[in-house]
């Protein structure tokens, strides 16, 4: 028998009658959220300034700053003391990319934003069963899984699943099966015990422990700066 943690056997409690707050649940957003770290921009372009560089190429400013709002890089930008070059120019002219200023993988710069769900729910699997649409994945050993809000329609790409690790109480866990679209499991090994609520670190800063964005890159056909644009836009964004 294959047992599918996308329904899982527990949940929130019904309440003294009996019956769910239904319309609670629906005013609830239950969707990832993508942090972006105001200090880590301002950081990058503080170090920008004091290598020599001049300006920031406006192109990032397009998609909503890259997912990161476009007010909030405007106003680090104007804060930092640097320039806005035209679209096109160079880095090598003195003209800070979006690499450079978002911290993405091939950059030395601090990554600004982070993608962090959290587990719905837990539920024990046996050697052999099968997890998510399909069955794509069945546990080799006995093991636990874990239901995780986020999926390919808040920029949890569907190429993900068995293919990266997110970061939950302190340990790595891969994604397996099918990525869903607002959800996602990940397997937590046989010893796994997690709290509903407990946050899951997508992607982020290795420096403080977060997988790196540069994982997905390398597991899907997009670049960082469309991920991170997707990510944006579709999660629920908060600076930090």
């Amino acid at each position: 028998m294959s047992v599918d943690p996308l329904r899982p056997s527990t949940g929130r409690p019904a309440g003294a009658s009996g019956v769910r707050d239904v319309a609670a649940e629906r005013d609830v957003d239950h969707r990832p959220v993508a942090r972006i770290a105001i200090a880590a921009i301002e950081h990058n372009l503080r170090r920008a300034r004091e290598a020599g560089f001049l300006a920031v190429d406006r192109e990032v400013l397009n998609a909503d700053g890259w997912g990161h709002g476009t007010d909030l890089v405007a106003g680090a930008v104007a804060s930092s003391g640097l320039g806005w070059a035209p679209v096109g120019e160079k880095e090598e002219r003195g003209v800070l990319g979006g690499s450079g200023v978002f911290g993405l993988p091939g950059s030395s710069a601090r990554p600004v934003m982070s993608l962090v769900g959290r587990v719905i729910a837990t539920k024990s699997l046996r050697a052999g069963e099968g997890v998510s649409y399909g069955y794509t994945f069945r546990a080799a050993t006995d093991t636990t899984a874990a239901l995780v809000t986020g999926g390919y329609g808040q920029g949890v790409i569907r190429e993900l699943g068995s293919r990266v690790t997110v970061r939950v109480a302190g340990r790595d866990a891969l994604v397996i099966g099918r990525v869903a679209m607002d959800v996602c499991v990940i397997d937590l090994g046989a010893d796994g015990v997690v709290a509903p609520g407990t946050p899951v670190a997508f992607f982020g800063d290795p420096d403080r422990g977060e997988p790196s964005l540069a994982a997905w890159t390398s597991a899907t056909d997009l670049g960082a700066d469309e991920i991170v644009s997707i990510v944006g836009v579709r999660a629920r964004r908060e600076t930090t």
